[in-house]
């Protein structure tokens, strides 16, 4: 979901540094066969994380639900050749297709999959990182930042996609398990005296957060 119009989206686009051209191979090979293609992040996101991980010198990635590895490429582009992803998902099937375009490309070797639950995986990561990505099952957000809190470096950023639901987020009468999971986290932030914290309105929403 857009919260501008098209024309005006992809003008931001169109002026923003964008992904390399293997990212772009990799989101029409989603959206033409993948299901809930919709899931990928978009060129303004990816823009973003990019912008963030120059701007903070991350190395050390985490992303929790890596999808079919569009975002998970188009961040380790921006990393130094020593720098590292983590990445976490359940699908054996869309992370396959992340696999075969990371080996396409000279930063895939930048990224490690590991593939199993993600309650599970974090507690078995003992490295610290600059930057956190969620963007896997809205009803765990919560439980995520729970304990991404706890891992990240001096400076560290979080970022939480899809914050905003497609609007949902203002439906008080829509208690589905991922709105209820992403109002809770959001309140949560919001209400904490933790965190430095914005919301901002790129594409579906993106919750930037920082421990003060």
């Amino acid at each position: 979901m857009n919260f501008v119009s098209e024309d005006l989206h992809q003008y931001c686009i169109s002026h923003s540094t964008r992904p390399h051209y293997i990212c772009d191979e990799l989101e029409k090979y989603t959206k033409e066969n993948v299901e809930r293609s919709q899931m990928l992040i978009g060129k303004l996101e990816a823009s973003l994380l990019g912008f963030l991980i120059k701007t903070i010198n991350a190395k050390n990635i985490l992303e929790i639900g890596t999808f079919t590895g569009y975002s998970a490429l188009a961040m380790a582009e921006h990393l130094p050749v020593d720098g590292r992803i983590d990445t976490v998902d359940l699908d054996p099937e869309t992370t396959q297709v992340a696999r075969e375009y990371w080996a396409k490309s000279e930063h895939g070797n930048k990224i490690t999959l590991h593939l199993g639950k993600a309650l599970d995986v974090l507690e078995t990561l003992e490295v610290n990182f600059d930057l956190v990505f969620i963007d896997a099952d809205k009803a765990n957000y919560i439980n995520y930042l729970n304990i991404v809190k706890n891992k990240l470096n001096l400076n560290g950023i979080i970022v939480v996609d899809n914050c905003l639901w497609s609007g949902k987020v203002l439906d008080e009468n829509d208690e589905t398990n991922s709105t209820v999971g992403i109002k809770r986290i959001n309140d949560y932030v919001e209400s904490s005296d933790e965190f430095f914290h914005t919301m901002l309105p790129v594409r579906d929403g993106m919750l930037l957060i920082r421990k003060k």
